[in-house]
């Protein structure tokens, strides 16, 4: 299949309950574009000095989103016509009045064409979050909190494991899309909001049957790649996995979403700080050198598809790995659909489609759960009414091929 094609469903899509929408009143979804996304445009021109032909740009997608109708893409490049024929449907509505997922994706991506990301000139390939990016970079950041993870690891291996991946779902919690949740801290101990914790089954997986490949499929630069990276450190030293495959994004999106270039940031911040965290770099380093730890992008990444309408390559990529590690929210919005389920539907059973073993580690930051036990959702409810969004919550979900 050639780039930018919209692959066939590998699901009923009348077997999914109803998408979020934009237009629900009262719901993150709509706050998300009535605050949340003007202020993302807002920070972007503050963070950059644009020149005014961009900085009208941004304006004009702002007033859109506040006040407009969505308009198709008016520029000249290569996934101009995926984007066409997937907002189709969705073009002269307004953004107030559309599934949510789409929404999202299609923002950054009209972003881009505002800052000219595709073309000629000073804007060519500039990542106009790259800015907001770097401070996780410096020594009280990411550097930091790799100190304080790796000084205090157990020793023990399945302790050790489950303290990498807790610190790789919880690093997303540092999040340039959505900064009050990054007040929240990492907190490596935070067992009491986790709500559903399979990490005991994926240790005895990989255990069983160590992996000729795990693939990860990132989210976050800054601290949140840092943790990743230290958990694919562990998955190679440890002989967990033969090879750690990194999926990053091939374009800026929703962010601080990391790019390859974000990864060799990221070990050139490790290698000037402290001890623990310039020895990780080191071997990182190593390991892409002779290629078991290997980075990898696709257009896939960047689109407003979900994971049963993957392309059949990145399909047969991911289908062949022995653990496939799903970062976060909106990754797992993007395994279900974005839809509004029964917090009760086993995880498992809403991935059967999915044909590798699947680890999702996700800080809730979004209306969507599956997985919970009878009753759990109501006495949540009734003990924090923000508690699928603020981000103080997380699931450590597993759906594992025997």
């Amino acid at each position: 299949m050639s780039d930018y094609e919209i692959p066939s469903l590998q699901i009923d899509p009348t077997a999914l309950p109803p998408p979020l929408l934009t237009s629900e009143p009262g719901s993150f979804a709509q706050h998300t574009f009535q605050m949340r996304i003007p202020h993302i445009v807002d920070e972007t021109l503050g963070h950059n000095h644009f020149p005014p032909d961009i900085r009208e740009n941004l304006l004009d997608l702002r007033t859109e989103i506040r006040d407009g109708r969505i308009r198709q893409l008016r520029e000249v490049a290569p996934d101009v016509g995926f984007w066409r024929a997937v907002s189709a449907p969705f073009e002269g509505r307004s953004w107030l009045d559309v599934p949510w997922y789409w929404a999202e994706a299609y923002f950054y991506r009209r972003l881009l064409e505002a800052t000219r990301y595709f073309q000629a000139g000073a804007g060519q390939g500039f990542d106009p979050f790259s800015a907001m990016k770097s401070d996780e970079w410096q020594p009280a950041g990411a550097p930091r909190a790799v100190e304080e993870l790796m000084s205090a690891l157990p020793a023990e291996g399945n302790a050790r494991f489950a303290a990498l991946v807790r610190a790789s779902l919880w690093g997303n919690r540092v999040d340039l899309s959505y900064r009050s949740v990054a007040g929240l801290g990492i907190a490596h101990g935070a067992s009491a909001n986790l709500l559903v914790d399979d990490t005991e089954q994926v240790w005895r997986l990989l255990r069983r049957r160590p992996a000729d490949k795990v693939i990860v499929v990132n989210d976050n630069a800054g601290t949140e790649l840092a943790m990743d990276l230290a958990l694919a450190d562990f998955l190679l030293g440890s002989g967990l996995a033969a090879q750690v495959v990194l999926h990053l994004k091939q374009q800026p999106f929703f962010v601080s979403d990391a790019l390859p270039g974000d990864v060799q940031e990221a070990l050139g911040a490790l290698a000037a700080g402290p001890r623990h965290g310039a020895e990780l770099a080191a071997r990182l380093i190593a390991h892409l050198e002779t290629g078991r730890l290997h980075l990898r992008t696709h257009w896939f990444y960047t689109t407003s598809l979900f994971y049963f309408q993957l392309p059949a390559d990145l399909q047969t990529e991911l289908a062949a790995a022995g653990l496939v590690v799903v970062k976060v929210d909106a990754n797992y919005r993007r395994l279900f659909g974005d839809a509004h389920w029964s917090a009760m539907t086993p995880f498992s059973a809403a991935s059967v489609y999915f044909r590798a073993p699947l680890l999702a580690l996700r800080t809730l930051k979004s209306e969507i759960i599956l997985g919970l036990r009878a009753g759990e959702a109501e006495r949540l409810s009734t003990q924090d009414p923000d508690w699928l969004v603020n981000g103080k919550r997380g699931v450590i979900q597993a759906s594992l091929r025997s």
